[in-house]
């Protein structure tokens, strides 16, 4: 059996990382115990992440795979749609605030709002971009692809970026992302992951707490 194509290995981690980050945050916004701090923190990278992830497709991925089957421009452009959606949803969750306890309505409305669309496109997204990404992106492009776009992501939250993924990527995934890190960024790996592993840790505990609805 031949190895799955490197772009559509990392781009499923990332997928499932947006999946679950998503879902966390709608998670701990219903639980007045988790922490205010946490929250915005984990608000603030899901924001920044996904607006640099979209516009990474809309300006460089989708044109490069348009350009190589004019065929595929039609899901690609329906997908592109949907971003604006997501973009709309996204700066209501920037500009909600993030309040300690009970009053937390406007978060979790905001919080669902955005999983809700996340999810929903990427079950659109995947049956057209994979298929894409198999026919007509090489490891070597997709390498250069994916540190341009390490390179330039926001660093808001990149610690969170490593504790997801960590969370929900195999050995495989793992060493795919690793291997596209400057390598002057390794030396901090252990240190983000220690960051990471406190912040989820704290939206992600099992202690009891009432729920808030919006």
């Amino acid at each position: 059996m031949n190895p799955e194509p490197a772009a559509i290995a990392e781009t499923r981690l990332l997928h499932k990382m947006h999946r679950a980050a998503t879902s966390l945050l709608v998670d701990g916004a219903q639980r007045d115990t988790a922490p205010s701090a946490a929250l915005a923190e984990l608000r603030d990278f899901l924001v920044a992440a996904l607006r640099h992830h979209h516009e990474s497709e809309d300006d460089v991925l989708w044109p490069q795979l348009i350009a190589a089957d004019s065929a595929a421009g039609v899901g690609l452009i329906a997908l592109g749609a949907e971003h604006e959606a997501l973009e709309a949803a996204l700066g209501t969750l920037a500009a909600v605030p993030v309040q300690d306890g009970e009053d937390r309505a406007g978060l979790v409305a905001a919080a669902t709002g955005v999983r809700d669309l996340v999810h929903k496109h990427l079950d659109h997204e995947e049956p057209v971009l994979f298929p894409a990404l198999a026919a007509h992106m090489s490891d070597e492009a997709w390498t250069e692809f994916s540190r341009e776009v390490i390179a330039s992501a926001p660093p808001v939250g990149a610690h969170l970026n490593l504790g997801f993924f960590e969370q929900v990527g195999t050995p495989a995934e793992l060493a795919l992302i690793a291997a596209n890190l400057p390598h002057e960024a390794l030396q901090f790996v252990p240190a983000m992951r220690e960051q990471a592993r406190a912040t989820l840790d704290s939206l992600q505990s099992t202690e009891p707490g009432r729920t808030v609805t919006a």
